[in-house]
């Protein structure tokens, strides 16, 4: 236990607090059972970590990781009933989809302890929202995304923005005398901003292990799949990297890949829920808010970068930045006449030489255009899209 709290002190002295992501300031931190999620790499450790250090006392305080070898012999209610013992009022547990039976674990947790406060991260996020569900009435569950280009420019150049809504961006509200020169910063973060660890060397490497470690580890192990049918997966978004965005063709996919053409939906759902792949849908889910695929996406377009090199189509770099900046705080549906839809409104993206032909007819339709610094009427600057979270 000695040694729980020496590696937890020892991190959270460490952590940096000149920058916090945007979903800091979101999470009710109150709340007695809290799960963060997200694909790896976009910081949820270290947004833990820096909420210790601002507002917590060591004495009481505790950050694990289940990768720990303490792990190997003890088990997690132990830990917690050690903890509380000891006086603990707060319970950081990191990666918890590598721990076998977390959830059960921690709905006893929840119901044995009242006084004690649990947050738990999870870069499986299937996994994670499968556990989650049992521990529906205990646990708030927030889903974290990469950086923002906001985000990114305050990260790695040290430029504030303050945060825009949709309606500021749509109305010219955005100060551009804020951002001096956005294009070459833009170009940059589409390339490696997305993620923190860009700040680090080895980007490169970095983005394959993270590829790697979801298509082989997280899916498989969640789906329970053998390592050939983990291979097709890293098949499947390759399909995915070289064609975007796409109507999917279950049948020629199943074809190229050997596989059933009922696998393939299973397939691409579980790569979009750990967050490699967005599926864009049409406005016929109802209820369920699950209508017919129309598209497909890379998640980011880093990614795109990453995967498709120099295949990589300025369109759908474009399409790809648009979606995954937007989805945040907004539910984005397929066009019938334009490339995405958002409540009543109509959006058409492209360069700057893109016309209004599309959206000649559709009332509260916008062009969005890449390579524009300032907009004007229905045309906004692609980049100003990425100052919403």
């Amino acid at each position: 236990m000695n040694k729980l709290f020496e590696y937890s002190n020892k991190l959270v002295n460490e952590v940096h607090t000149n920058f916090f992501r945007y979903m800091y300031d979101e999470i009710n931190w109150n709340n007695r059972m809290i799960c963060l999620i997200g694909p790896r790499g976009v910081g949820k450790t270290t947004l833990v970590l820096q909420y210790i250090k601002q507002n917590l006392k060591p004495v009481d305080t505790l950050y694990v990781t289940t990768e720990d070898f303490y792990f190997v012999d003890n088990k997690l209610t132990d830990l917690a009933d050690r903890f509380v013992k000891y006086g603990g009022k707060h319970l950081f547990i990191d990666e918890i989809h590598k721990y076998k039976d977390w959830s059960k674990e921690l709905k006893l947790i929840y119901d044995y302890h009242k006084d004690l406060k649990v947050v738990f991260t999870g870069s499986s996020v299937l996994d994670i929202k499968k556990g989650a569900s049992d521990l529906s009435r205990r646990a708030v569950v927030y889903n974290m995304q990469g950086l923002s280009f906001r985000e990114y420019l305050k990260l790695f150049h040290n430029i504030s923005t303050k945060i825009y809504t949709l309606e500021d961006v749509l109305a010219q509200r955005v100060v551009e005398s804020e951002l001096q020169l956005p294009l070459p910063l833009f170009a940059d973060y589409l390339k490696q901003g997305y993620y923190p660890f860009a700040l680090e060397d080895d980007f490169e490497i970095r983005m394959n292990q993270v590829i790697n470690q979801t298509l082989e580890n997280d899916i498989p192990m969640y789906a329970d799949m053998n390592i050939a049918t983990g291979r097709k997966l890293k098949e499947l978004l390759a399909i995915v990297a070289k064609s975007a965005p796409f109507k999917p063709n279950m049948s020629k996919i199943a074809g190229i890949l050997s596989v059933s053409r009922n696998n393939i939906a299973d397939y691409l759902l579980y790569i979009e829920e750990a967050g490699m792949i967005y599926q864009l849908r049409d406005n016929t889910g109802g209820i369920r808010g699950l209508g017919k695929v129309e598209k497909v996406y890379l998640d980011n377009s880093n990614l795109i970068y990453a995967l498709a090199d120099d295949s990589s189509e300025k369109g759908n770099i474009r399409e790809t930045f648009f979606q995954n900046q937007l989805r945040v705080k907004h539910k984005l549906v397929s066009s019938k006449v334009a490339d995405f839809m958002i409540n009543d409104k109509t959006f058409e993206v492209g360069g700057k030489s893109k016309g209004q032909k599309q959206i000649k007819d559709v009332e509260n339709g916008f062009i969005v255009k890449d390579d524009i610094e300032s907009g004007y009427m229905n045309v906004i600057p692609l980049w100003q899209f990425g100052l919403m979270y």
